[in-house]
């Protein structure tokens, strides 16, 4: 399952406690163009093969499971896709700002823009709830969501994250 190339950048093992161990400037997708949920997905699941060496359709698969479970777009165009797989060294974040919203048959029925995918392996336990909490935390205010609409680079937008971080640590 895991690609041969040994130039991926590793993923952190170490404890989740704030979104720099979550998330890299690298992994942020700033003008994603999808036309639907599953291409979103699918360019999400291709984002995170590049970080992790694993292979995107076997990241599509966990994704798309959990999906079936229930939607993960939880309301005022944000969506938190997630999963557990085998091979992944740690917790890992891929944000995306879409360039056009799409149905994501979200709790509120609204279309998403705002997409973070988390990766966890399978035995992560805590450290995947702890980041789900963490993003859900985030992207519940509504000011940074506006702020994160607007930035158009992956610096900007890991800037936005990183700074927001820290004035809820605060």
């Amino acid at each position: 399952m895991i690609v041969a190339n040994r130039s991926i950048r590793p993923v952190p093992q170490t404890p989740v406690s704030q979104m720099n161990d979550l998330i890299t400037p690298d992994g942020i997708i700033p003008a994603l163009r999808a036309g639907s949920k599953k291409q979103a997905l699918q360019e999400l699941a291709r984002k995170a093969a590049e970080l992790t060496g694993l292979h995107e359709r076997a990241i599509f698969d966990v994704v798309v499971e959990r999906e079936r479970l229930g939607t993960t777009g939880v309301g005022r165009g944000i969506a938190i896709p997630h999963g557990k797989l085998p091979g992944i060294r740690g917790v890992l974040a891929i944000f995306a700002r879409l360039e056009k919203p799409v149905d994501f048959e979200a709790i509120d029925d609204q279309p998403v823009d705002l997409m973070c995918l988390l990766l966890a392996p399978e035995a992560a336990g805590a450290d995947h709830l702890k980041a789900l909490a963490r993003v859900s935390r985030l992207l519940r205010d509504p000011i940074l969501c506006d702020k994160l609409r607007g930035a158009e680079t992956a610096d900007a937008i890991y800037a936005l994250l990183a700074q927001q971080e820290q004035s809820h640590a605060a």
